[in-house]
């Protein structure tokens, strides 16, 4: 009998074994972005300040583009459901989607399919405040939606560039949307990192990180000014 003959084949239970643990591995580094119920979770947490950094060094670098063009419409209809990025398509606008996903204590409007927020508590990221929203006409935009990439921001830094289903999608992304006090919402604008930062301090390093994981997953560019005050906050984190 040759040598190759009496080596004994390797067990069945070792081999099912050894899938399992790879199984479980991958498992555990697949990074995720929902709750056990399938919904978006919020922003925030998990990323080193190191591998941030390596992100925004791989960003492309070059001055903004020309604003020309610019038309919010181009970003689909505001909060369309019709989207292909997390809690897309499940029958419920984008806007009460987030206050869902950020308000504490909610209470839902009857007759909406529990699609529409009432009531609700936001422990505010931008000035860490909580504050007590209710649905209406004159109460609802003490809390908005903020776009942490603004619509404009990412149109002048390559978003001109993307198709209509990507924008739509970008415009509704729940990695790029926050539930924060209105006053403070519209303070922002449509600035950058080099332009604006929260109130609060203590959002910085998440705020920048997350700037910088939307600029990657839609293939955006930043700008100088934008790089070094990116960097400057993470340098800190």
């Amino acid at each position: 009998m040759s040598a190759a003959q009496k080596k004994s084949p390797i067990p069945r239970w070792l081999w099912v074994a050894a899938f399992v643990v790879v199984s479980v591995v991958v498992v555990l580094l697949e990074p995720d972005d929902s709750d056990e119920s399938g919904a978006a979770t919020a922003p925030g947490g998990g990323v080193s300040s190191s591998d941030a950094f390596r992100a925004l060094e791989a960003l492309p670098v070059r001055p903004a583009a020309a604003q020309a063009g610019y038309d919010r419409d181009l970003f689909g209809p505001s909060w369309t459901d019709n989207v292909t990025v997390a809690l897309g398509r499940n029958g419920c606008d984008t806007r009460n989607d987030i206050l869902k996903r950020d308000l504490v204590d909610i209470s839902l409007e009857p007759a909406t399919k529990d699609c529409t927020v009432r009531t609700g508590t936001l422990r505010d990221p931008y000035t860490g405040s909580e504050i007590f929203f209710r649905r209406g006409a004159d109460t609802s935009s003490k809390v908005q939606i903020d776009h942490i990439v603004s619509l404009s921001g990412a149109w002048r830094t390559g978003a001109q560039d993307l198709d209509d289903q990507q924008r739509r999608n970008l415009a509704n992304d729940p990695r790029n949307l926050l539930a924060v006090d209105g006053p403070t919402n519209m303070s922002k604008g449509d600035s950058d990192a080099a332009e604006w930062l929260p109130p609060n301090s203590g959002f910085h390093c998440q705020y920048v990180m997350r700037q910088i994981e939307i600029k990657t997953i839609y293939e955006l560019w930043i700008t100088p000014d934008e790089r070094d005050a990116m960097a400057s906050v993470l340098a800190r984190c």
